[in-house]
């Protein structure tokens, strides 16, 4: 088995990892959703990267984007430029670069998403403006528990600090999600259930074209 139970949750085996993210990336491929693998040089460790961009506190439409919780992210930075220049805005104030990281913990055996955000003047955002850009409706949560506590620490495959969603409770919270899919026979891509929880934290919204596409694949299958 590659998810095993341990107590109440599940762990996430490396191999399943990275299997999952395989899938992801080729469902992420056939919606232009632009997420990619990259290894690290001589070495057999690598991570999931996606990087998007968005205007301070609002959003701008783009031919290429997807519009999700009134969010737009771009898939590709000349198209979401164009679009900010001819709505007349300043780019290098009020657009902001965000690039995010799927890497493996061993040590919680589960998934961690890392993520840096600057301005295109090269000004990164603090943490205190991380935390003023996550959604009113997850500030509360946040602040209760350290599950999924924003921090800001070095990125174990870069060396170069980056902001965080700490994963100590991953697997718990993980447990029931997966178990009810196993009990309802459903097929099931931990890093598609797992980002669409995480990601909204922090502005990575999951297109619905991921659940669609593992439900369409599981028919296939069947």
């Amino acid at each position: 088995m590659s998810l095993t139970l341990g107590g109440q949750d599940f762990f996430l085996e490396e191999n399943k990892f990275k299997q999952d993210c395989v899938e992801f990336i080729k469902f992420s491929q056939q919606m232009g959703d632009n997420w990619q693998w990259k290894n690290i040089k001589d070495s057999t460790d690598g991570y999931m990267t996606k990087t998007h961009f968005q205007l301070k506190g609002e959003s701008v439409s783009s031919n290429r984007g997807e519009i999700v919780n009134d969010e737009v992210t771009f898939a590709h930075v000349e198209e979401g430029l164009d679009d900010f220049q001819a709505a007349g805005i300043s780019a290098t104030s009020e657009v902001i670069r965000y690039e995010y990281h799927v890497l493996y913990s061993c040590s919680y055996q589960a998934p961690v998403l890392y993520f840096r955000a600057c301005f295109l003047d090269g000004r990164p955002l603090t943490l205190d403006e991380i935390w003023k850009g996550v959604p009113e409706c997850y500030k509360e949560r946040l602040w209760q528990g350290p599950w999924d506590t924003i921090t800001q620490q070095e990125h174990p495959l870069l060396g170069q600090p980056f902001f965080v969603l700490h994963p100590c409770r991953t697997n718990q919270f993980m447990s029931s999600v997966l178990s009810s899919s196993h009990k309802q026979n459903r097929s099931t891509n931990y890093i598609i259930s797992w980002l669409s929880i995480v990601g909204p934290v922090v502005g990575l919204n999951l297109p619905l074209g991921y659940a669609k596409a593992v439900a369409e694949q599981s028919s296939s299958a069947d």
